[in-house]
C-alpha cells in the first residue's frame, strides 16, 4: 500500500506539478504580502481620515455655536420693545439649526422669546446665567437647568450690557444637538459612516444607527481632550469590526463620535478582488492546469502508451510495433525508436537462442544415443560372453550384469527418444523394461505373465538410475526363485501417495523362509539402491505365497503428471 501510495506520488506529472507550484509560489506569497500590506495602508488612512473628518464635524459644529454669538450679539440691542417677540420667530424661522430665541433681564425673567419658555424662579441662580453676570461674553452649556426644547439642545447665551455697561441679562439660543451633528452626506466622511452625539459621560444624546456603537472604552474622555481628537477599533452591537473617532464639539460637555466599516481582510480582498489576492491565485490555477494538460498530453500519454506496448513485449508479442511514435515528441520518440530497436534485438537473440537450444538438443540426443548403442555393443559382448561360459555360476551372474546394462540403456534411450532430455515418463518405462527383462528369459523356461500398474510420474535420470537398477534386481530373483520350474504371475506396481512413494515387485511362487532372509549380491544391491533415493528396502511374504520387494521412498521433486498426460509425455 505505501509502495503503491509512493509510486503515485513520484509520477512525472505530479513532480511537474510540484516544481511550477514551487517556482509559482514566491510570486503568489508577494501578491499575498503586496495584498496584506495595501490593506494596511488602507487601514491606516480610513482611520487618519475618520479622525479627520471627527475633527472637521466638531469644528463645523463650534462654527455654528461662533455663528450664534454673533447672532445673539446683532440681535440684543433691538431685543426689547413692541413686536420683540415677532421678529424673533421670523428670526428663528429664516435661519436654521435654532429652536427659539430668548432675551432675559438682569434677573432672569423672560423679556421676549420666539416661543414658549418653561418656568425657572431659581433663574438667576444658574451657573450659566451667574457666569454672564460675571463678564463672561458667551456661555455655551447643557445644564441649563430647565428644559428649552422637546429634543436634546444645548444653550448659548450672550451677556446683554446697559448703556453705561453694567449686566442688563442675557440673550440666548436654544440650539437642538441634531443641528450640530454632521450630515452623512458629507463627502469628506468615509463610506458607510455613522454619526453620534454623546455626554462627557459617554450617554448617547444620539446617533444615526444604534447599533453601530457600543459602549465608549475606558479613559476616552481625556484622551480626546490630551489628543484633540481619539480613533480607535472595536466591535459594535453585531460584532462587527469598526473603527471609531471622537473629537469635542462643545468643550467638556458634547462630543462628536464617527463611526466606520472597518473592513477585515477576507472583506477586503472581496472589495478588491483584481489587485489584491484574485491575479496572482488565478495566474498559480492556471499555471499549474496548463502544466498539467501539457504533462499529461505531451508526456505522460506516450510514456502510458510505451508502457502498453512493453508490456506486450513482457508478454512475448515483439511483434508489435509502436505506430503512433512519428505523433510523439522528439525525445520521446527516440525512446519509443530505442523500444523497437530493443525488440528487434531480443527477437534476433530468441532465434539464435532457439538455434543453440536446437543445437543442443539435437547434441544431448546424439550423445544418450551413442551411449545406448554403447551399452547395447556390451550387453551383447556380455551375451557372447555368457554362451562361452560352462559354469553355471558364471552364466547367472554375467546374465545379471547384462540385464542392468540393458537397464541403463534403456534409460538412456528413453532420453533421446522423449520431448524432454532431462526427465522421463516412469510409466511406459518400468512397462517396457519389465518387457524386455520377462521376455528375455521366456525363451530359456516357462511362461510369466506380467500384470503393471504405476502411477504417472516425470522422474529425473539420477533418480531413475536406482530406481530401475532395484526393479532389475527384484525381477530377476523372481525368475530365478519363483518363476524357474513353473512359471506364473510378476506383478509390478508403483503408487504415489503424497510425500512419499511405493514400488513393489511381487512374485506368486512359493518362497521359503530361508529365501526371506537370504543375503546375496541382489539383496545387497537392491540395499544400496534403495540408500541412493533415501528410501528403505523391505522382503515380505505376499498373499499368494510369494515374495514382496518393496521399496519405499520419498517422491522425487519432479511433479506429478496425471495419467492421460503421461502417454502424451512419452510420445
Amino acid at each position: 500500500m505505501n509502495g503503491h501510495l509512493w509510486g503515485s506520488l513520484s509520477t512525472i506529472r505530479v513532480r511537474l506539478t510540484a516544481a511550477l507550484a514551487a517556482a509559482l509560489l514566491p510570486v503568489l506569497m508577494l501578491g499575498v504580502v503586496q495584498s496584506a500590506i495595501a490593506f494596511h495602508r488602507e487601514g491606516v488612512a480610513l482611520s487618519a481620515n475618520l479622525g479627520f473628518s471627527a475633527q472637521r464635524s466638531a469644528a463645523a459644529a463650534r462654527a455654528r455655536l461662533e455663528g450664534a454669538e454673533i447672532l445673539l450679539q446683532t440681535l440684543a440691542p433691538g431685543s426689547i420693545g413692541f413686536q420683540c417677540a415677532q421678529r424673533l420667530a421670523q428670526v428663528t424661522h429664516r435661519v436654521p439649526g435654532y429652536a427659539n430665541l430668548i432675551r432675559f433681564d438682569r434677573s432672569g425673567r423672560v423679556a421676549c422669546a420666539a416661543a414658549d419658555v418653561p418656568a425657572d424662579p431659581v433663574r438667576r441662580q444658574r451657573v450659566w446665567f451667574q457666569r454672564l453676570a460675571a463678564g463672561d461674553p458667551l456661555v455655551v452649556t447643557r445644564e441649563a437647568g430647565s428644559t428649552y426644547a422637546h429634543e436634546p439642545a444645548v444653550l448659548a447665551a450672550a451677556r446683554a450690557a446697559a448703556p453705561d455697561g453694567n449686566f442688563d441679562g442675557a440673550f440666548s439660543a436654544v440650539i437642538p444637538l441634531a443641528s450640530l451633528q454632521p450630515s452623512l452626506n458629507d463627502p469628506s466622511l468615509p463610506k458607510r459612516a455613522e454619526v453620534a452625539l454623546v455626554d462627557r459621560a459617554g450617554h448617547f444624546i444620539n446617533t444615526t444607527n444604534p447599533q453601530a456603537f457600543p459602549a465608549l472604552p475606558a479613559g476616552w474622555r481625556a484622551r480626546t481632550h490630551a489628543q484633540g481628537s481619539l480613533v480607535w477599533y472595536g466591535r459594535d452591537v453585531r460584532g462587527e469590526r469598526r473603527v471609531y473617532s471622537a473629537a469635542p464639539v462643545i468643550g467638556d460637555d458634547v462630543y462628536v463620535v464617527l463611526s466606520a466599516a472597518s473592513p477585515g481582510l477576507l472583506s477586503w480582498a472581496r472589495l478588491n478582488p483584481l489587485t489584491a489576492i484574485l491575479f496572482p491565485l488565478l495566474s498559480f490555477v492556471l499555471a499549474l492546469a496548463a502544466v498539467t494538460v501539457v504533462a499529461e498530453r505531451v508526456v505522460v500519454r506516450w510514456i502510458a502508451y510505451l508502457q502498453r506496448i512493453a508490456a506486450l513485449y513482457a508478454k512475448g508479442r515483439l511483434s508489435v510495433r509502436p505506430v503512433q511514435a512519428e505523433q510523439m515528441p522528439p525525445e520521446i520518440r527516440e525512446l519509443a525508436e530505442t523500444l523497437e530497436d530493443m525488440a528487434d534485438a531480443i527477437v534476433g537473440r530468441d532465434a539464435s537462442l532457439r538455434d543453440s537450444l536446437a543445437q543442443k538438443d539435437a547434441l544431448m540426443r546424439e550423445i544418450h544415443h551413442r551411449v545406448k548403442n554403447n551399452l547395447q555393443v556390451i550387453s551383447s559382448l556380455l551375451n557372447m560372453q555368457q554362451r562361452a561360459l560352462s559354469d553355471p555360476a558364471a552364466r547367472a551372474a554375467m546374465s545379471d550384469t547384462r540385464q542392468r546394462i540393458t537397464a541403463l540403456a534403456l534409460i538412456y534411450r528413453a532420453l533421446y527418444q522423449g520431448p524432454d532430455l532431462k526427465r522421463v515418463d516412469l510409466r511406459p518405462f518400468l512397462e517396457e523394461l519389465t518387457a524386455q527383462l520377462v521376455a528375455g528369459e521366456m525363451l530359456h523356461g516357462p511362461a510369466v505373465r506380467t500384470e503393471i500398474s504405476v502411477d504417472a510420474l516425470v522422474i529425473d535420470p539420477d533418480r531413475l538410475a536406482p530406481l530401475a537398477l532395484f526393479a532389475v534386481e527384484a525381477i530377476t530373483n523372481a525368475q530365478k526363485h519363483a518363476f524357474a520350474d513353473r512359471g506364473g504371475v510378476l506383478t509390478v506396481t508403483f503408487h504415489v501417495n503424497g510425500e512419499q512413494a511405493r514400488l513393489e515387485i511381487s512374485d506368486d511362487g512359493k518362497a521359503s523362509e530361508q529365501s526371506l532372509i537370504a543375503s546375496g549380491v541382489g539383496r545387497t544391491l537392491m540395499t544400496a539402491f534403495a540408500r541412493q533415493l533415501r528410501g528403505q528396502v523391505e522382503m515380505i511374504r505376499n498373499a499368494s505365497g510369494g515374495i514382496t520387494a518393496r521399496l519405499i521412498f520419498p517422491t522425487p521433486s519432479a511433479d506429478a503428471i496425471p495419467p492421460a498426460a503421461g502417454n502424451q509425455a512419452a510420445a
